[in-house]
């Protein structure tokens, strides 16, 4: 499998996939291991997560470049998202082993009810491309620190990324038996599917998440799916500071060039603003920088999946030809590499698949609104459930917008963030399951209920 830089078009290295035969192999070593794995202490599963994060913090460097030149972000986001990562596993480090110890529920006369927590098993961490670090932390460090041993496939397009992650558990104690790496494509993850693992926790699109629940729904096993979104924004008209709203909004649309799960995907405007917004978010996406994604400077790097410039054309050509305004943006950038323009669209409807379809990439429809009822209704108007951001100066006129929202969260004066405090956790084609949070730490084990009465 060769592995491209999508910035440059240049073969970065070469590696082998794995068979039905090395997974079956990798399979059963992890599970011979995770019997010795979860008897282990959980203070030195611990100590083996720590030591993890200590080696991501001392070779941040060499990692951040890895990534930026497998997926196309801007370096100063891969440093980001490295230290962001090392936040979450400190999180898991400080809560995991008290949200899953034993607890007495309820005493009475010769009679003792606890709960414990067992570890699900072997499990399959189908990872995502486009943050690898923080959403692979979200699995593998809870279920590592809950006793689990993990087959661990990251994308194809951050393979050496994920081999790196692998490498780097190893060295921090987290023996191979417990922790293997599967390289390959969609063809590798569905070898996954044959094997009898004990659940499977995917990150990525909708149809292929879909396609994991039908195919394991017989076993009656634990599945996650974090999915996709298209996440809205709604501007009220009395916020303060337009342009700062605006700003913010730019942030949560570009930011990792819109290739989130939970970066704005259709913004929502008062009409007695909208033109004044419509201008502060225009004159902030001029000051992005389409460039060199090693270039400290630049904002806005390659895409990783270079079949999806073409996709984001196609969506800007039907928004036009439906009566939007391209104000700026909306095609290839330069001559070489997977780059496209930060692009804005306005005069936009709910008939063009810029405001349906999730876009994953640097492109954004603004649409006015006469009050929060059509806010409300455009917002719900949506396959998604994943995030929703109200900007009001009235906390309470938020709120009320926001439990009028189906999504599993919720931003007030904020948008496109995670909190390790919080479950992340999608609706409808948005995901199933959780994870951060104690929630996040519960999904990676399995509740047994005793009895014991005093003879």
């Amino acid at each position: 499998m060769k592995i491209i830089n999508p910035a440059t078009e240049e073969l970065i290295r070469e590696v082998e996939e794995d068979s039905a035969s090395t997974i079956e192999k990798k399979f059963d070593r992890v599970k011979e291991g995770q019997r010795r794995w979860r008897e282990l202490p959980i203070e030195k599963r611990v100590a083996c997560l720590s030591q993890f994060s200590a080696l991501l913090e001392k070779n941040e460097e060499e990692l951040a470049r890895t990534l930026t030149q497998e997926m196309g972000k801007p370096i100063r986001e891969s440093l980001n998202e490295i230290s962001g990562a090392r936040r979450r596993i400190q999180f898991f480090l400080d809560h995991a082993a008290e949200v899953l110890q034993p607890k007495i529920v309820h005493k009475e006369a010769g009679l003792v009810e606890s709960l414990e927590f067992e570890p699900l098993g072997v499990i399959a961490n189908i990872s995502a491309w486009n943050y690898p670090y923080l959403v692979g932390v979200n699995v593998f460090v809870p279920a590592l620190i809950a006793g689990n041993a993990l087959l661990y496939k990251p994308s194809e397009y951050t393979t050496v990324t994920g081999l790196k992650i692998g490498e780097l558990l190893w060295e921090a104690g987290v023996p191979p038996e417990t922790f293997q790496v599967i390289v390959g494509g969609g063809s590798v993850g569905k070898e996954l599917l044959t094997l009898p693992l004990d659940g499977f926790f995917f990150t990525g699109s909708y149809r292929t998440g879909q396609a994991i629940a039908d195919a394991v729904a017989s076993r009656m096993i634990p599945v996650g799916l974090e999915l996709g979104g298209k996440d809205p924004l709604y501007v009220a008209a009395d916020v303060k500071n337009v342009a700062s709203v605006a700003a913010a909004a730019v942030e949560g649309s570009f930011y990792n060039n819109g290739q989130s799960c939970c970066a704005v995907e259709r913004i929502y405007v008062e009409r007695k603003i909208y033109p004044l917004f419509v201008q502060a978010f225009l004159a902030e996406v001029k000051k992005l920088k389409v460039g060199d994604p090693l270039n400290a400077g630049t904002t806005q790097g390659a895409l990783a999946r270079p079949s999806q410039v073409s996709f984001l054309e196609d969506q800007v050509q039907d928004a036009v030809q439906k009566g939007a305004t391209l104000l700026i943006g909306g095609k290839r950038w330069g001559k070489k590499g997977a780059f496209f323009e930060p692009t804005v669209l306005v005069d936009v409807h709910h008939g063009m698949k810029v405001m349906k379809e999730e876009s994953f990439g640097p492109v954004i429809g603004l649409q006015s609104v006469s009050d929060d009822e059509e806010a409300i209704h455009l917002m719900n108007d949506t396959e998604y459930g994943l995030t929703a951001s109200v900007y009001s100066s009235n906390k309470e006129r938020a709120r009320a917008i926001l439990s009028r929202i189906d999504t599993g969260t919720g931003y007030w004066n904020c948008c496109d963030r995670v909190s390790p405090y919080l479950p992340w956790s999608g609706r409808k084609h948005s995901g199933l399951g959780a994870t951060l949070s104690s929630l996040g730490i519960q999904a990676f084990v399995k509740p047994k209920a005793y009895h014991l009465r005093q003879p």
